[in-house]
């Protein structure tokens, strides 16, 4: 169960508490801002893409989308996101509940978008299609284990 190694690894900083699940889907950035009650764009998206080691795990703004100009720049190479069954068989986590935490192949490799720091808090899934957890961006990149913030994204304000 994804959830649980999520849950797993947040308690290492006592966050496991703060996990919320909801009574209904929060698989889509839509539906996860409708049962927070918050605009999408506070959704923090988790984006797969193929690399030539494993995968790129980009966290974005809800409203964020993938700008390919960008990606091939800061990347080298094509933005192309992995199947759902290679999702899973990679990042331990199923499309819906994709997230940065408890990652534990070392070939995937974890970028935060700029679009997120316009937020105070943001809130990503934890490895399940109706939890999310609201965090900081600096605690959001400090416990994801994130690499770097980069520049990707187009379409939000």
């Amino acid at each position: 169960m994804s959830i649980e190694n999520v849950r797993k690894y947040l308690s290492q900083w006592n966050l496991d508490s703060k996990i919320l699940e909801f009574d209904v889907s929060s698989a889509t950035v839509e539906l996860a801002a409708l049962a927070l009650d918050v605009i999408p764009a506070r959704i923090a998206k988790t984006l797969s893409f193929k690399s030539d080691e494993g995968c790129i795990l980009i966290v974005t703004a809800g409203d964020g989308k993938i700008d390919n100009s960008k990606f091939k720049t800061q990347f080298k190479m094509k933005a192309k996101m992995l199947s759902p069954d290679e999702v899973i068989q990679i990042t331990g986590h199923s499309i819906g509940g994709v997230c940065p935490f408890g990652i534990e192949n070392p070939n995937v490799k974890i970028y935060m978008d700029i679009s997120l720091n316009r937020f105070d808090t943001v809130f990503p899934a934890c490895g399940s299609s109706n939890s999310a957890i609201e965090l900081s961006c600096d605690d959001l990149y400090k416990y994801s284990k994130s690499l770097e913030w980069v520049d990707v994204c187009k379409g939000w304000i």
